[in-house]
């Protein structure tokens, strides 16, 4: 059965590549906005979310907060996607609980590599 993951960006442009790179190997849902995801997840949980930082209704800071607040989504794995690249924006976002942060424009081979290193933390490589 394929994993699940949940993308929530509100640029089409984004979340048609995550949907491209992605279905093949997983299950993904896109959603729009952070308000969305968290009425999402009510009824729904993913094995990775993937969400945007930068987002009209609700910011991604502000949504991994709410999720994380959710005792059955603790350890869900979440990927921060942004355009910035200041240390600043990735410290915020591992002190508020995401496991990884990839810049815009991502490289497919890197988005591949941090999906699989969540999915499996320990045993996700080819080679040791």
């Amino acid at each position: 059965m394929k994993k699940k993951i949940l993308v929530i960006d509100d640029e089409l442009t984004m979340t048609t590549l995550l949907e491209f790179f992605l279905s093949e190997k997983y299950n993904v849902s896109v959603l729009n906005s952070a308000k969305e995801g968290l009425k999402w997840l009510d009824s729904n949980l993913p094995d990775l979310i993937i969400s945007d930082i930068q987002m009209p209704d609700m910011d991604g800071f502000e949504f991994l907060k709410a999720f994380r607040l959710r005792g059955y989504t603790k350890h869900t794995p979440i990927i921060m996607l942004s355009s910035k690249t200041e240390s600043k924006e990735r410290v915020k976002c591992y002190q508020l609980g995401a496991q990884d942060y990839l810049t815009k424009p991502f490289n497919p081979e890197e988005l591949e590599e941090l999906v699989k290193k969540n999915l499996s933390p320990i045993h996700y490589t080819k080679n040791w």
